[in-house]
């Protein structure tokens, strides 16, 4: 991203957190690409057959994104930050809601030959990879924050310093 966009994207952000909806409409198509990459590298670790795709999480994590009220935005950083836990919120509900059905509910018959095949990222992992986030966070908010924002948020060091 230029570096001139970046004062641009935190003066929205703060018009925005003040309430202003137009802010939000500039704002979009500034971090928009930026937003997609942050989904490719979560979605990168998910099945291929997911049936969530990239564009369907950087939408579904804007719809959650504006429902939230009485945010003071600090900067750039800041607002990747909350999109990447959002996503990551987004997927692990997805995974969730999948788990319920592990007893076998709707589990279709497979062959020896499928049950080998293994995915990228099942959902236990991806839920295990939550408690494990959440567990650190309550020994060290800040090591969980650093990870989040540098794997997941793909945020440069300098960046994740900043939150």
């Amino acid at each position: 991203m230029p570096e001139a966009s970046i004062p641009q994207i935190t003066q929205l952000l703060q018009e925005w957190g003040s309430g202003d909806e137009r802010a939000l409409e500039k704002l979009m198509p500034l971090v928009y690409d930026e937003l997609r990459k942050v989904a490719r590298r979560y979605m990168a670790h998910q099945s291929p057959d997911h049936t969530l795709q990239t564009t369907a999480l950087v939408n579904e994590a804007y719809l959650r994104l504006v429902n939230i009220r009485d945010v003071s935005w600090q900067n750039r950083a800041h607002f990747f930050a909350v999109c990447a836990k959002l996503m990551r919120r987004i997927l692990v509900d997805f995974a969730r809601s999948r788990q319920y059905q592990k007893r076998g509910g709707g589990a279709r018959p497979v062959s020896l030959k499928e049950a080998l095949i293994v995915s990228r990222q099942a959902p236990a992992e991806l839920l295990a990879l939550d408690d494990a986030l959440n567990d650190l966070a309550k020994l060290d908010p800040r090591k969980s924050q650093v990870v989040e924002l540098r794997i997941f948020g793909g945020l440069s060091v300098k960046e994740t310093g900043r939150c």
